[in-house]
């Protein structure tokens, strides 16, 4: 079932189909999401082909995860064969907006914090935006800014640096206000 007139403003990314798995329809899923439930219990999902502009509904099945590899195999209603599983490589899982589920005080959903300027706590400098965020041990922040000095120059080079997403370096989230701050050890935003 297609959705006409939908924005991107209306969809969470939950996860990220990366490769079939075995020959009876099932694919791998890479979370971009915390919640196990989105990819565990049966019940309708949201899928967005690349090159297609609006999401379709699709049935999950079952799913499972899988131990030390940080992903889930997912089974689609009416997807059997390798070649129906092949055809959704690269296709995005999504929830509706407002189906998100409530968050703790000290909990941020990643659509939220991409776009906030990062502003370093001990100047009040603001140095950049984050452009990204990298699930690992920990979160990292990808933010893209410019070095001291090139921020005048004809055309100054974005870099990037990735930023531990812990309270100690990254104590205040401000999303009302579009902003974080950032309470960098020596050295990491060196380049």
């Amino acid at each position: 079932m297609a959705v006409n007139s939908v924005t991107t403003d209306d969809w969470v990314e939950i996860g990220r189909i990366v490769a079939p798995q075995g020959v009876k329809g099932e694919v791998r899923v890479y979370p971009s999401s915390d919640f196990p439930e989105r990819f565990l219990e049966p019940g309708d999902r949201w899928l967005k082909r690349p090159r297609s502009l609006t999401p379709e509904q699709v049935k999950l099945v079952r799913g499972r995860y899988i131990d030390g590899k940080g992903l889930y195999v997912v089974q689609f209603a009416g997807v059997d064969s390798r070649e129906a599983a092949e055809a959704l490589r690269d296709a995005v899982l999504l929830v509706a907006a407002g189906d998100r589920p409530s968050l703790d005080d000290d909990e941020f959903y990643v659509a939220d914090l991409v776009g906030l300027r990062v502003i370093v706590q001990a100047t009040g400098t603001a140095i950049g935006t984050v452009t990204d965020i990298f699930a690992a041990g920990n979160d990292l922040l990808e933010v893209t800014y410019y070095s001291s000095g090139e921020e005048n120059s004809p055309k100054p080079k974005p870099r990037t640096v990735l930023v531990p997403f812990v309270t100690a370096i990254v104590p205040v989230v401000n999303l009302v206000q579009g902003y974080l701050e950032i309470d960098p050890p020596a050295g990491l935003l060196e380049p």
